[in-house]
């Protein structure tokens, strides 16, 4: 499934929800990116950008709940749920190419917004990796548009979390053997 199919999709299942949002406000539609360096190769590091590597240095808070595959793996067209506070959010994993360290994901918090993360990996030499996130957030409602605002601005501090969590994990794993 491409990106343009899931966005497509995630739009008719949206709108039910616009066609009765009254307009009393415009709707945002906000872009935040960072860059990070990740201490190892790009082969090694690239795994740790799906659902199931990113367990290894995301926290207890992901916790991805596969749907689609079974057993759960990290493939392009995974669909999955992360609860999000109160509101479980569905995710589906629209590119995942490990070689060319390309990744995006799109989720839904129903009746709120749509996020688009789109991952880059390029190799930095030859034992690090520079990583480059782009959050694309979009309201669904007037109340959305306050969770785009806070998200967006929490993203913009997001680069040195994920800069630490994941050395910080690579860091801890032992080596694999010779």
């Amino acid at each position: 499934m491409t990106a343009l199919h899931t966005l497509v999709a995630v739009a008719a299942i949206s709108l039910p929800v616009l066609a009765q949002a009254p307009r009393q406000q415009p709707l945002l539609h906000l872009n935040t990116s960072f860059d990070f360096l990740v201490h190892a190769p790009l082969a090694k590091a690239a795994p740790l950008f799906g659902p199931e590597g990113e367990r290894a240095w995301a926290g207890k808070q992901w916790n991805p709940e596969f749907i689609h595959p079974q057993p759960a793996r990290d493939v392009q067209s995974a669909v999955f749920t992360i609860q999000h506070g109160p509101i479980k959010a569905v995710w589906v994993n629209t590119l995942f190419d490990l070689d060319a360290g390309r990744f995006q994901y799109v989720y839904f918090l129903p009746e709120t917004m749509v996020t688009v993360i789109d991952v880059h990996l390029t190799s930095n030499g030859h034992n690090s990796t520079k990583v480059n996130v782009v959050y694309t957030r979009t309201a669904l409602t007037a109340d959305g548009n306050k969770h785009v605002t806070a998200m967006s601005q929490a993203d913009k501090t997001a680069g040195k979390e994920w800069e630490q969590s994941i050395n910080e994990s690579l860091a801890a794993s032992p080596a694999p053997k010779q």
